[in-house]
């Protein structure tokens, strides 16, 4: 394979997972043009306390030996601990459950890919006054314990989350699911369907798939987008196992990668935020590029269209934004067709980051779900 071939596929790749290599882009002076004029636009949210807000943590370990990081948030949490978090004892039964504060409706955040449970900053920081929360890293991602490639597939990030809420979910709860969040509550309806209706009271997906991520055109030519499918596995496996070289090169392509997050995750809107991009980019520069490799396959196998019946009986938003790329807006039509009594909600001139984007319509939605669910 000559040097350019593989400098080539090298790029392809990078664009695809959230600039896992960010070797070859712009030129530097265009590059750095282009982010000096976003990052002295008006930044309405330099202030804001990204990554600050925090609960009551806990350690779950999982019935295949991994502990994932979890947060208890709500006025309840908050009060018993003087809003200061408390640690837990990772090694505690795994059986063993976390029902200190009885609650009459729990809503359970799920992230997306390369993202942690900070990327719900915006919903924490509006439902925590009147609503117990529970938030959690998926595996291998944010504060969570890294898995192998072998355990890195949307069912055992099911069973991950049929974990979570048996053990820190003491009644009815909301799932809330973003990106592969919203397949890890597909995967859950899948192996779990007993849990919807009696325990899973309401559900909202956001900006998913139910399946044929493959297909994806990433906004490309048709051609272009069938070579970029072609050539993408191997190369995200080669980019995988050299990982720490990979990630040793991301930090210095931080304005690369951060055009690629203003793009490929917020709208055309001029007023997105430069502290909100660098807040998203610096979540999905944190995912090691092993892990952005082991679950890339898991993504693009992803198919169920078939278990979705099992929401149909529960209260379902579903939301995403007309400009997205990555889980474009065909795939929530083909989710809402399935549930017809689901409600789709388009959220013009946004992107795939829609819960940092437009937190406004997203917190307006998660509200409204949980009052349909508080009035069954």
């Amino acid at each position: 394979m000559t040097t350019t071939t593989t400098r080539r596929r090298v790029g392809i790749a990078g664009a695809l997972v959230g600039a896992a290599s960010a070797g070859v882009a712009a030129a530097a002076l265009a590059k750095r043009y282009a982010v000096g004029r976003i990052r002295l636009r008006p930044d309405t949210e330099a202030s804001e306390p990204f990554g600050e807000l925090r609960g009551r943590e806990r350690t779950l370990i999982t019935s295949d030996g991994k502990a994932l990081h979890v947060e208890i948030d709500g006025p309840e949490e908050r009060r018993s601990s003087g809003g200061e978090s408390e640690s837990n004892d990772a090694n505690e039964p795994r059986s063993g459950r976390d029902h200190e504060h009885d609650a009459p409706l729990t809503v359970v955040l799920c992230h997306g890919y390369c993202l942690s449970l900070e990327s719900w900053h915006y919903q924490r920081k509006d439902l925590r006054e009147n609503y117990r929360l529970v938030l959690w890293d998926q595996r291998s991602h944010g504060r969570s314990q890294r898995a192998g490639a072998d355990d890195s597939t949307i069912d055992r990030l099911g069973e991950d989350l049929a974990e979570v809420i048996e053990r820190f979910v003491p009644g009815p709860c909301v799932l809330v699911g973003h990106s592969m969040g919203g397949m890890t509550i597909m995967a859950l309806a899948d192996r779990h369907p007993g849990l919807f209706e009696e325990k899973i009271r309401g559900v909202a997906l956001i900006s998913t798939s139910a399946g044929k991520l493959a297909e994806l055109t990433l906004g490309l030519p048709a051609m272009l987008s069938k070579a970029v499918h072609k050539v993408a596995p191997t190369t995200v496996s080669m980019l995988g196992r050299r990982g720490a070289l990979v990630d040793r090169t991301r930090s210095v392509g931080s304005d690369i990668a951060f055009l690629i997050t203003r793009y490929m995750g917020f709208g055309d809107s001029k007023n997105v935020s430069p502290t909100v991009v660098d807040f998203a980019e610096s979540m999905i520069r944190a995912t090691p590029t092993e892990v952005v490799a082991d679950f890339y396959p898991a993504l693009m196998n992803h198919d169920k269209l078939s278990a979705l019946h099992v929401l149909d009986p529960v209260p379902t938003a579903i939301l995403v934004g007309d400009r997205d790329w990555l889980t474009p807006p065909d795939h929530s039509r083909a989710i809402a067709a399935a549930l017809p009594k689901a409600q789709l909600t388009e959220v013009p001139d946004t992107s795939h980051l829609i819960q940092l984007e437009r937190p406004g319509v997203v917190n307006d939605a998660l509200r409204d779900l949980v009052k349909r669910v508080e009035l069954q």
